[in-house]
């Protein structure tokens, strides 16, 4: 098995062939990211053996079109984390940094992780498409709350007693009664300033609509599973279709968990047995499970009654929350598993094949 770690940027790419059973360089190459780069991509690693797998640092900006032409290839692709390389790079005899050392760091990062236990990258475009639309919604979020920032404080300096609640400047109704008080003022620099800040602010409001529209039609379409899970609207499986990026690459629901960074960590020592939180994994898709418990906490009886249990057995609202996130990952992968058209099949002894959510003891977890 020869083990191929890959450091890409945005105009070469760097390789290092390193053999599975030794830990020694094989072989090493750098190529233009160019399409004529990846074909002697192709050709050197056909020479190196048939039995090969990629290793790719994830920074999926500048890794991406190399992804896809190795996996069109029928390419084996395992994507490593940044965090995993740290520990690589130091157990290497050569000090100092440069793209053949930081290869051959995600070569071996690969090694001592396992490269079984690693996740396979996965094509899949309508994921692609939701995360784009999803990350380019997001961004426009963050425009618009800053320019409610900065409006807040030029109204203040105009206005001081004007009290805008909380949430107001996303609602129609207090950026209409903002426009006619501005047009009644003196347009001096500031009222005009505002006045621009209003019109920006409609603009990017209907345009984040839009997009939540948009995305509501793309999740119907790609996973309906997960919209019938309690607590997991439109936005948030969005962004878990975004971030998992295919969930036929994982082989087990452990390993989404762990991704997911909601498998507890063993901090266990002497006389006592406990777990800690998991800092690591994917927090984007962390925050979305978060939000899924959250809900199901206050407004899903299963949920609800786990949740209090856990609290009578001694833990914390915390911990508590962390085993609930823990027991949703297997509901939440089984979800993005089921297709539209396996949900249309009939069940054997029902009329109606159900989605699995927390409340069939059978496939989400035990709430006895």
């Amino acid at each position: 098995m020869i083990v191929i770690g890959a450091d890409p940027h945005k105009s070469k790419h760097t390789f290092i062939a390193v053999n599975a059973a030794t830990g020694q360089i094989v072989a090493e190459l750098q190529i233009a990211a160019s399409r004529a780069g990846y074909r002697r991509l192709a050709e050197w690693a056909h020479g190196l053996g048939a039995e090969r797998v990629f290793a790719i640092e994830d920074c999926r900006h500048v890794s991406g079109a190399l992804e896809r032409f190795l996996l069109d290839r029928g390419e084996r692709v395992l994507r490593v984390a940044p965090k995993h390389m740290a520990g690589a790079r130091r157990s290497l005899r050569e000090r100092g940094k440069s793209d053949p050392i930081d290869a051959l760091a995600v070569a071996r990062a690969a090694l001592s992780e396992g490269i079984e236990n690693l996740p396979c990258a996965f094509l899949d475009a309508e994921a692609m498409e939701i995360k784009l639309i999803s990350d380019h919604r997001q961004g426009l979020v963050a425009e618009r709350t800053r320019i409610q920032n900065r409006l807040r404080w030029h109204l203040h300096d105009l206005w001081p007693c004007l009290e805008i609640p909380k949430g107001g400047l996303d609602r129609a109704k207090w950026l209409d009664r903002l426009a006619a008080r501005l047009r009644r003022a003196p347009q001096e620099a500031r009222v005009r300033v505002c006045r621009d800040q209003l019109r920006r602010l409609r603009e990017l409001t209907r345009a984040v609509n839009a997009l939540e529209h948009e995305l509501e039609r793309l999740v119907e379409a790609k996973s309906p599973a997960l919209l019938e899970l309690p607590g997991c609207a439109a936005l948030t499986a969005a962004k878990l279709i975004a971030e998992t990026a295919g969930a036929e690459r994982f082989d087990s629901a452990a390993k989404f968990a762990r991704l997911a960074g909601v498998a507890p960590i063993p901090a266990s020592s002497g006389n006592r047995s406990r777990h800690r939180l998991d800092r690591g994994g994917n927090r984007q898709l962390n925050s979305a499970i978060h939000r899924i418990a959250h809900t199901q906490r206050r407004c899903h009886e299963p949920a609800r009654v786990y949740f209090d249990r856990k609290r009578a057995e001694g833990k914390s609202k915390k911990e508590a929350l962390r085993c609930l996130k823990r027991q949703l990952a297997p509901t939440v992968l089984r979800a993005l598993r089921a297709s539209p058209e396996k949900r249309t099949l009939p069940h054997p002894n029902s009329r109606k094949m159900e989605i699995p959510t927390l409340v069939d003891r059978r496939v989400a977890f035990d709430l006895t």
